[in-house]
């Protein structure tokens, strides 16, 4: 009989990881945006950090998931632990001394998002070795109500710290990269290196993550129409949204709820999922969310009430979150244990690369047709998306892995309270499965339905 969760000492310490990781990485979410402008008077500046930082990301993320399946992933993790800390030392260090130089800001930025590129896909593949396959979803679920909860509280704590001394909210984030690290430094499960003979970056290696979600048409179907089509189309529609709601910028209030309904429905989402069982109704809450946001774009052409609009944008988040879940659960269950890394990596990759661009095209739309005719463009998008959800095949057959490669006999096991002759002495965070901050964090995430 596998070990309940609340028993599991080591998925404990991830769990605990990632709510030290994350608080800290929201507080100082909000902070960089406003002490850029406060040095600088430059928003321009302020919004370059965040610019580099997606960059880096992205461009980092697939070599990310070949070195997690290169190198033993809980070494990966406190490797990434020791970097992340150094970089957000030097950049507190430099707030506290009075000045913070916009290449140290930079620099720091990219560190965090380059670091995050490799933990993440590292901590997705530890967490496959941490908790068995029955009990992913109801681990997934718990990852992401966790990351929900802080991303409420965070911006929170961090705008009324900083409102006291602008060093604070990086000192707090210190501190919960301390407390995040010596978790990661407690976890004994250790999962398996495959070394294999030829260039590390090689084309096939970083491509191969690609190259199995492709081949299995419910994976490609999932992440091209849920993963960038409603991904986009969702962000677009927050947007418009937003604008609408908020009277042009001549009022925050009625687009500020808007938004904490969203983030409010995520939170609601993960602490239902465990009660759905996600993973084994996959398909219906697919079709579900697609649907739903169909249905609220509608509506938001409509109406005119922030109330409503926010409880509409709620629904589809909670639902979405859900959905989200249960495909991740998925996922890393029929995903080759050689090639967990770079498959996350791969299915991060393919759900983020749109997501700058939904904001970007509500804009537009809104600017153009004007609120009515944006929210129907919107919701053409999103129909056509569930449409496809609906009626393809290959949604309907579900996840039928290839032969996965033979485990390795050394994942899952467990190591010593002492450190090996090889490790590094010594971190950052688990998001939903295996996601983690960056050691600075410029800009919210653009979380939508396929926000992977």
């Amino acid at each position: 009989m596998a070990t309940p969760l609340r028993s599991n000492r080591d998925f404990r310490l991830l769990w605990m990881s990632g709510l030290f990781a994350v608080l800290g990485s929201q507080m100082s979410a909000l902070a960089l945006p406003l002490l850029i402008l406060k040095e600088t008077g430059s928003a321009v500046q302020a919004g370059t950090v965040g610019t580099v930082s997606i960059c880096a990301v992205l461009i980092t993320m697939l070599p990310g998931g070949v070195m997690a399946d290169r190198v033993e992933r809980r070494r990966l993790m406190r490797v990434c632990d020791a970097g992340s800390l150094l970089a957000v030392t030097a950049l507190t260090v430099a707030v506290w001394n009075g000045h913070a130089p916009m290449v140290l800001v930079l620099l720091v930025a990219t560190a965090g998002a380059v670091l995050n590129s490799v933990y993440a896909p590292a901590a997705f593949g530890l967490l496959r070795a941490v908790v068995p396959p029955d009990q992913m979803g109801t681990a997934t679920a718990r990852l992401q109500a966790r990351t929900a909860t802080v991303r409420l509280v965070g911006p929170l704590v961090g705008g009324a710290l900083f409102g006291i001394h602008e060093a604070l909210p990086f000192t707090a984030q210190f501190l919960g990269l301390f407390l995040s690290t010596v978790c990661v430094a407690l976890v004994r499960t250790r999962s398996a290196a495959h070394k294999k003979a030829g260039s590390v970056f090689s084309r096939d290696e970083l491509t191969a993550g690609l190259g199995f979600l492709w081949q299995l048409p419910y994976l490609r179907t999932v992440l091209l129409v849920f993963g960038l089509g409603m991904n986009f189309a969702f962000g677009a529609l927050t947007f418009t949204a937003l604008a609408v709601f908020s009277e042009g910028g001549r009022s925050g209030l009625g687009g500020g709820f808007v938004i904490t309904c969203v983030s409010a429905g995520a939170l609601v989402g993960a602490l239902l999922a465990p009660r759905l069982s996600p993973d084994r109704h996959i398909r219906a809450l697919l079709v579900v969310t697609c649907w739903s946001c169909v249905l609220t774009a509608g509506a938001l052409a409509w109406l005119s009430s922030p109330l409503v609009a926010g409880l509409l944008c709620a629904v589809c988040m909670g639902l979405s979150t859900v959905a989200s879940i249960g495909f991740l659960s998925t996922l890393l269950v029929v995903t080759p244990e050689d090639r967990v890394g770079r498959v996350q990596s791969a299915a991060s990759f393919l759900s983020s690369i749109v997501q700058p661009f939904g904001p970007l095209a509500g804009g537009a739309l809104l600017t153009a047709l004007g609120p009515r005719n944006a929210f129907g463009v919107v919701g053409v998008v999103l129909a056509v998306s569930a449409a496809v959800m609906t009626l393809a095949p290959s949604v309907r057959s579900g996840a039928v892995p290839p032969p996965a490669s033979p485990a390795a006999p050394e994942a899952g096991a467990e190591d010593s309270d002492a450190p090996g002759p090889h490790e590094p002495a010594v971190r950052p965070v688990l998001d939903a499965p295996g996601q983690r901050e960056p050691a600075v964090r410029p800009v919210p995430d653009a979380a939508g339905p396929g926000a992977l």
